[in-house]
């Protein structure tokens, strides 16, 4: 009877053996798939940028009739710096300058005689700004493009000269004449922007900025557009 179990157990023991060696696996049971790698990200969540440009102002009105630049149009450049919360809504401030070359107008009038006239003498002008501004962009997915729009609001300084003119007497007729003797200082204005544009960038810290504004100034004849082009660094 014992010979009898040894014997038993001993074919189990063999039998196991037997089974345990001839067992395999499947390749896909082994293989481990890794997925794709995810896309780069251009523009960051949280991200502090400063940007430096050129840029080209033109009046909105003939420039005979602008009241404020006095050109018809003027070159110059600018630097913003813009704070982004959470990739699409940015506040900062900018500020630019321009070279303008102004008409200033000089009036003559008689009105015994019946004369009106009118010229320009040219002088060169600095005109600047700055503005505070609030700025919505939408980053595409995966991509170096990010158009935005963007508005604000500020002051801006060195235009607005008018004719100074007097009434002067002819003889025998009185004070009949308007001579323009010179023109006033310049004047400050409160301006408003609006406008909008595309960035493209180059690296996740180094992009191109262009965009195109229209900006308001104290009437419709003083209103004038801003075209800009420059590089944007992000932090």
């Amino acid at each position: 009877m014992k010979k009898l179990m040894f014997s038993l157990l001993g074919f189990g023991a063999i039998a196991s053996l037997a089974f345990a060696g001839t067992e395999t696996y499947g390749g896909k049971e082994m293989k481990q798939v890794a997925g794709p790698p995810p896309c780069p990200e251009w523009y960051a969540d949280n991200e502090f940028n400063v940007g430096i440009w050129g840029t080209y102002v033109f009046t909105g009105t003939e420039w005979k009739n602008d009241r404020y630049i006095e050109a018809d149009h003027a070159w110059g450049g600018g630097i913003d710096a813009k704070y982004f919360f959470h990739r699409y809504f940015g506040i900062g401030i900018e500020g630019w300058a321009v070279d303008a070359r102004q008409a200033r107008e000089n009036d003559f009038v008689d009105f015994s005689d019946g004369i009106s006239q009118r010229n320009f003498d040219n002088t060169t002008k600095g005109i600047g700004a700055v503005l505070g501004t609030l700025t919505l962009r939408y980053p595409f997915h995966c991509s170096r493009f990010s158009p935005y729009i963007f508005g604000g609001g500020g002051v801006i300084f060195g235009g607005g000269q008018r004719p100074h003119n007097v009434f002067v007497s002819e003889s025998g007729e009185g004070f009949d004449q308007v001579v323009t003797t010179g023109h006033t200082n310049s004047t400050s204005e409160a301006m408003g922007q609006v406008g909008g544009g595309l960035e493209i960038r180059f690296t996740r810290h180094i992009g191109w900025i262009n965009d195109f504004s229209w900006n308001f100034i104290n009437g419709p004849d003083n209103n004038f557009g801003m075209v800009r082009s420059g590089i944007n660094f992000a932090f």
